[in-house]
């Protein structure tokens, strides 16, 4: 399978760049740094997206700046070789019938709109699979815009499954590529 480049969208960094301005650019940048400095992960740990990442790092420990920059964009790097775009997933799913299509979005999301054969990503299922499912077999993973999946598809690459891919965009992105007959849709969250 290839893999999509990585989102064009990216800023340049600096230790004047906010959290949310971060996140925006780098969605796998929280998951990453609560890899390798326990930021982020936990209420103890967290940050405001308005916080700089200069205040972020002085308040931990004071990690160089350099350094965190660094590590961002190198996890960055090495999320963008697990996404798959669109339209190569189109491809995919033509040329392999049994092509194992994972759903991590939530349950009123996959009842409302979804890919076709798309399995909704449920304990159960993520039992089975463990259990059962052919490790060296593709699976797609997908979620509404492509930046929760990245999280999912690295917990299975890091269980075996070496062929895991992640949706980039998510069905929004599918819906505007390749499938207009899929609805897009956008998601309140009530206060």
């Amino acid at each position: 399978m290839s893999t999509a480049a990585p989102p064009a969208e990216t800023s340049p960094l600096s230790g004047d760049t906010t959290m949310g301005e971060l996140l925006q650019s780098y969605p796998g940048a929280q998951r990453a740094l609560f890899a390798q400095y326990h930021i982020g992960g936990c209420q103890s740990c967290g940050f405001s997206p308005g916080e700089t990442i200069a205040q972020l790092c002085a308040r931990n420990d004071n990690i160089p700046v350099a350094d965190f920059i660094q590590h961002v964009l190198a996890s960055h790097d090495a999320d963008a070789k697990i996404l798959i775009s669109p339209q190569e997933f189109a491809g995919l799913r033509q040329s392999t019938p049994a092509l194992k299509v994972l759903d991590a979005r939530t349950r009123e999301e996959h009842e409302a709109v979804k890919i076709d054969g798309a399995q909704l990503l449920t304990q159960a299922l993520i039992q089975e699979i463990f259990d059962k499912w052919d490790k060296t077999q593709p699976v797609i993973i997908y979620d509404h815009q492509g930046t929760r999946s990245l999280d999912a598809a690295s917990y299975f690459i890091g269980h075996g499954f070496g062929e895991t891919k992640c949706l980039a965009g998510g069905i929004d992105a599918y819906s505007l590529e390749v499938d207009p007959t899929i609805p897009r849709y956008r998601v309140e969250i009530e206060d």
